[in-house]
């Protein structure tokens, strides 16, 4: 009876001739094996009803004390010193869990609506695709950031990759791209991305790039799949796969579940949305809604979640790391610049300025308002400032209203050379999650103002990042920088702030290097004399099917037209339209997912 409560009597024979069942000779679970499973499986809940999880390791540990002695008396007949720690009686618990079951016959293959079509690595390497939310040549994080990671992944020629990004079709382009851009298919906007990339990495980035319908939200701003996007990567690639901005992708996501088809999903936050939201109409209304959504999407579709800073949602199953770097080039910059410094020359003939896209979250309420309060502290301080953007023209008549010594200039690309003189960079912003300007300047060799904020905690440990708490601080930390000469960058530093550390980052946090060393994803568990045996796929526990119940709810009700407008969807964006198909050579919806196939 509590063998199949634990789930382990929901497995199903293998079906083989009389003659082909071997029996093997394993002891059966005992009570106080199984009552130790049950325990340590019922974790999640144990723990809202206030049961310490160290308190369920001594259970655990109390219940498989034959188990301990057994190990201690194999570490003594080995030469090794009597200690068993708990991750020892842990694995020892799992493997007999996984000889029982294999000596039965019986196969778990996972929770329910898992995809029993898992990846093929027959040819020696794992998958990796990594889905985002944007493209070039709109340059903003989550179309940036994302190709950098595809092609440093690649770099170590360790695993494949495939970068899956939204097409957008040519009305959603002209509204999208800046200066005019639009491409007439997904092959020309390939040749774009990769000629961009290569000018900045210095290397041929081996990996794919394939496309997914999205369609673009004026109210938003931001890019909303359309259709099921887990389909655009194939049942044989389907084995590791990285969300950028989980929650935004999985808002109105109709298909299916990314835990199921992939092995390990990692989800990579970027975005501040409650922040962006508060300072909407009925914001702390809409905030409260999204942080729960938010919780329940990257719960359900999510193994592990990756947040660039403090200053985005706590969200289940989540850490806290930088796995973003800085274009090569901006490091080049930088140590040209020390090179002339030490030649004598005077590296940073000009003052201060701010980039950054000119709409009021990105930073220029916050500027703005510290400079108009410390208008007469800042006598004689000028700014050049550059961007633009949907506030473009609000933002400078209210600058010009309040009569503030800022020049405004078109926005460019932060490695343009007309940036190098600069000495300061001023960043008020505390919308961003980890500002990539910040990150550039400082790699430039500049001095950075910038707001004491969980957003800028990476940056502080650099001496050159002046962090300010109340206003008249931000105007001692600005004549400090105008009256001082930043410090060189030192080795260590540089590497810090390279795409190459921020990979290895990656790699660290998001366990992916476990995973692809096969020591983590519970397909294979190892004696302790070498010998390997097999292991379910994963086994049924209450957090698992807390998930697939939470999956399976959105599901259903992102399958519901009425509810997906109500929440703010873009209509018709459950299946992608005729001109995707065009333009991705796609089979129509109705034939890709015909009506009885719900």
């Amino acid at each position: 009876m509590i063998a199949n409560n634990l789930g382990l009597g929901l497995c199903k024979p293998i079906r083989k001739p009389y003659w082909g069942w071997r029996i093997l000779e394993v002891p059966p679970l005992d009570v106080p094996e199984l009552l130790a499973y049950w325990v340590r499986q019922s974790g999640p809940l144990l723990d809202q009803l206030g049961v310490r999880k160290d308190l369920c390791d001594k259970i655990v540990e109390g219940l498989c004390s034959k188990r301990k002695n057994q190990l201690v008396l194999r570490s003594l007949s080995g030469g090794e010193p009597p200690t068993v720690d708990n991750d020892k009686i842990n694995d020892e618990l799992d493997l007999r869990i996984a000889s029982v079951l294999q000596s039965t016959g019986h196969c778990y293959e996972g929770g329910f609506w898992t995809d029993f079509m898992k990846h093929d690595d027959s040819d020696g390497k794992r998958h990796v695709a990594i889905v985002t939310t944007a493209s070039l040549p709109w340059m903003t994080g989550t179309a940036v950031n994302p190709l950098y990671r595809a092609a440093y992944l690649a770099k170590s020629a360790k695993q494949n990759v495939t970068l899956l990004v939204p097409w957008l079709c040519r009305s959603d382009q002209e509204l999208v791209y800046p200066n005019n851009l639009t491409f007439s298919s997904p092959e020309e906007q390939e040749n774009y991305i990769r000629n961009w990339l290569e000018e900045r990495i210095g290397f041929k980035a081996d990996f794919k790039i394939s496309f997914y319908p999205g369609k673009f939200s004026k109210e938003r701003r931001s890019i909303i799949p359309a259709g099921d996007t887990s389909q655009f990567i194939s049942s044989k690639e389907a084995d590791i796969a990285i969300l950028e901005e989980p929650e935004h992708l999985n808002w109105y996501h109709h298909g299916k579940r990314w835990t199921d088809k992939f092995n390990h999903v990692v989800g990579i936050v970027h975005t501040n949305y409650l922040e962006y939201i508060k300072r909407e109409k009925n914001g702390a209304l809409q905030a409260f809604f999204v942080k729960h959504i938010n919780n329940w999407v990257t719960k359900a579709y999510c193994h592990k979640v990756l947040r660039l800073s403090a200053a985005t949602q706590d969200l289940p199953k989540s850490v806290i790391c930088n796995v973003h770097g800085v274009n090569p080039k901006f490091l080049k910059i930088g140590e040209k610049v020390a090179e002339e410094r030490e030649l004598g020359q005077q590296a940073f003939p000009q003052g201060a300025y701010f980039l950054g896209k000119m709409v009021w979250a990105k930073g220029y309420k916050e500027l703005i308002d510290l400079l108009a309060k410390h208008k007469d502290d800042l006598d004689g301080f000028k700014l050049d400032v550059y961007g633009n953007g949907e506030d473009a023209n609000e933002v400078q008549s209210t600058a010009k209203r309040l009569d503030l010594n800022l020049n405004f200039l078109k926005g460019r690309d932060h490695a343009d050379d007309s940036l190098h003189g600069y000495k300061v960079f001023i960043n008020p912003s505390v919308s961003d999650v980890l500002c990539t300007a910040t990150a550039e300047a400082l790699a430039m060799g500049k001095f950075v103002v910038c707001a004491d904020h969980p957003s800028n905690e990476f940056f502080r440990s650099f001496p050159n990042c002046l962090t300010y708490k109340t206003s008249k601080d931000f105007v001692a930390k600005v004549k400090e920088a105008l009256a001082n000469e930043p410090q060189p960058l030192t080795p260590e530093q540089r590497y810090n702030l390279s795409w190459e550390a921020a990979t290895q980052r990656f790699v660290e946090y998001s366990e992916l290097d476990r995973v692809l060393n096969n020591e983590h994803n519970g397909a294979k568990l190892r004696r302790s004399n070498g010998n390997v045996i097999a292991k379910s796929v994963s086994m049924p526990n209450l957090s698992e099917m807390v998930d697939g119940g939470l999956a399976f709810a959105h599901y259903c009700l992102t399958g519901n037209e009425f509810l997906r407008l109500c929440t703010g969807a873009i209509p018709g964006t459950r299946d992608y339209d005729k001109q995707h198909c065009k333009d991705l050579h796609l089979l129509p919806p109705q034939v890709e997912n015909p009506i009885y196939g719900w």
